[in-house]
């Protein structure tokens, strides 16, 4: 299906380079003619005025007045000509832009519907498994809970992503309206990490450096999204062993939101770009990481709406930090 896909694609953009050549082709063909044309009308001009003007010198000031006209009607024909040239190439550039981001959005969506496919996949089948196991087997009730709790966490994953797909949905169709309350962003920031990612905290693989007291407006309901999802790509993209701290700070008038790895870092060329939906870097037949190019779109949509920015820098000498800076407007 690809390889058919890349080769219509190929026949496509082959067909539209000739079309195009054609045109300039012919356009320049066109001008050349209209210049030769100017020439031969102003050598029989003056091949008549040289048979019906016996005085030399009016016939002198009468040719060098066609001569001018000439250079005149050539400068005219050249320079319209050009200008025309430059619009259609610039015409032609545009198309050659849009085409190029249709082409890669829709080579995103294909990567998403690959990865999501994955992703819904990967929990069903181990929840199922985890529960064919208590079927099959007699198994002491320690092993019974692990096996439940592993279920549970496959399904809080599969819930997770379900969330977010529907909120990226609701996003893009400007349905969706947060209700911000002045909050104490310390306390539920904490409350929230310690809630999705206590084995991470206990093992320090997660570091918490929250100023106490720092408070702000939000929608209690969305913006744990903000949270979760920066922290689970930072999880995500971390080398074997996990160092991710996050940090808050009031700095003035803002409220700073750090997260912060020591993983494989981002491309300056893929900085702005990974805040797109859809948008993951590489192929999803080579790409190792789970995701599905949703995460960085809902996170920028969310910090948008509670008056914020969010940028993304190295992490020296390694890794990334996603830097959120809320404005005191809120």
């Amino acid at each position: 299906m690809k390889r058919w896909l890349s080769k219509i694609r190929f026949n496509s953009k082959a067909i539209i380079l000739v079309l195009f050549g054609y045109i300039i082709a012919q356009f320049l063909w066109w001008e050349v003619l209209l210049v030769r044309q100017n020439l031969q009308i102003v050598e029989e001009k003056q091949k008549l005025m040289e048979l019906s003007i016996s005085d030399n010198t009016q016939l002198k000031l009468e040719i060098e007045e066609l001569q001018k006209a000439k250079i005149n009607k050539t400068l005219m024909i050249v320079g319209e000509g050009t200008i025309f040239l430059l619009l259609l190439l610039y015409g032609i550039n545009l198309i050659r832009k849009a085409n190029k981001r249709e082409r890669d959005f829709l080579d995103q969506k294909n990567n998403f519907l690959l990865s999501i496919t994955h992703e819904l996949k990967t929990p069903l089948a181990t929840t199922k498994l985890q529960l064919q196991t208590l079927k099959k087997h007699q198994l002491s009730i320690n092993k019974q809970l692990e096996l439940i709790e592993v279920a549970i966490n496959e399904s809080n994953r599969l819930n997770a992503l379900i969330d977010n797909v529907l909120l990226a949905t609701r996003m893009q169709q400007n349905d969706y309206v947060i209700s911000k309350e002045n909050t104490n962003l310390s306390e539920f920031i904490s409350t929230v990490l310690n809630a999705n990612y206590k084995r991470e905290i206990d093992s320090n693989g997660l570091k918490l450096d929250i100023e106490q007291a720092v408070y702000y407006k939000i929608d209690k309901i969305a913006f744990p999204s903000i949270i979760t999802n920066l922290v689970d790509n930072a999880f995500k993209y971390s080398n074997e062993v996990i160092d991710v701290r996050i940090t808050l700070k009031k700095n003035g008038n803002t409220v700073v939101l750090n997260v912060m790895d020591k993983g494989i870092g981002i491309n300056d060329n893929e900085k702005e770009q990974i805040f797109n939906q859809f948008y993951r870097s590489g192929s999803e037949n080579i790409r190792r990481t789970k995701g599905t190019g949703l995460g960085l779109f809902i996170v920028k949509y969310l910090v948008e709406k509670h008056s914020g920015t969010v940028s993304v820098k190295n992490n020296n000498p390694e890794g990334s930090i996603f830097e959120i800076v809320f404005s005191e407007a809120n």
